[in-house]
């Protein structure tokens, strides 16, 4: 039976989100009120700032995304979804391009778990040989345009749910699973797995991890330590 490896994307593959390189990119080309960055900034300052988390700012993110999704012309979301890709497809951090490297020569099936929309996801997905994405599924309606409806939502909420439905298959074992995150929204995908790494944690998963014995990786500049 073959082996699986989860990766969180945003902040652990991608040195920064998909979703909020996207978001700006709606807003910059007019398709996305100028208006809808005041509906995060204030998450963001608190983050940046250090006097909030990034969880919340993310939560921002994704309601400013639902609030104007809807209407928005799938073709256009996938034409500057491709534009942001082509910028910032190599934005990734060194420990987790080259684990993945390592893992794919070690026979491992290999799963990206994200909140960012899957349209984004699987065109950033598919340049580092992931096998399976998951993302967030905005409903298309007849006429190519979202509905403002997200498929399955409480699925992709908690990543222990998309865990358990990648394991039904016959082919893959949890025997030696891996999984990647760095913030406390991925503890659920943890606690699914044999091994847990903790990479560029948050203060939330780091307080968690250090109770739990999992293991903390950080990379900063071109040096990577383990904790």
């Amino acid at each position: 039976m073959q082996k699986v490896a989860f990766f969180d994307i945003d902040g652990t593959v991608f040195r920064s989100s998909l979703f909020i390189e996207l978001i700006e990119k709606l807003i910059a080309e007019e398709i996305f009120p100028a208006e809808a960055t005041r509906e995060y900034q204030g998450p963001y300052e608190r983050w940046r700032n250090r006097e909030g988390g990034y969880e919340a700012y993310i939560e921002a993110m994704i309601a400013t995304f639902y609030n104007h999704i809807k209407g928005v012309h799938y073709g256009t979301v996938a034409d500057l979804g491709r534009e942001v890709i082509a910028v910032h497809e190599k934005r990734v951090y060194r420990f987790t391009r080259d684990l993945i490297k390592q893992l794919r020569r070690d026979g491992y099936y290999i799963v990206a778990i994200s909140q960012s929309p899957k349209a984004i996801l699987d065109a950033f997905c598919k340049s580092y040989g992931f096998d399976k994405v998951y993302g967030r599924i905005y409903e298309i309606g007849p006429t190519d345009r979202f509905t403002g409806v997200v498929i399955e939502e409480e699925v992709i909420k908690d990543k222990a749910n998309i865990v358990a439905r990648v394991l039904e298959n016959d082919e893959l074992t949890n025997e030696g699973a891996i999984a990647v995150g760095d913030t406390e929204g991925d503890i659920s995908m943890f606690e699914a797995v044999e091994r847990p790494i903790c990479f560029n944690p948050n203060q939330k998963l780091y307080d968690y991890a250090q109770k739990m014995g999992w293991e903390v990786v950080v990379e900063r500049k071109d040096v990577i330590y383990t904790l």
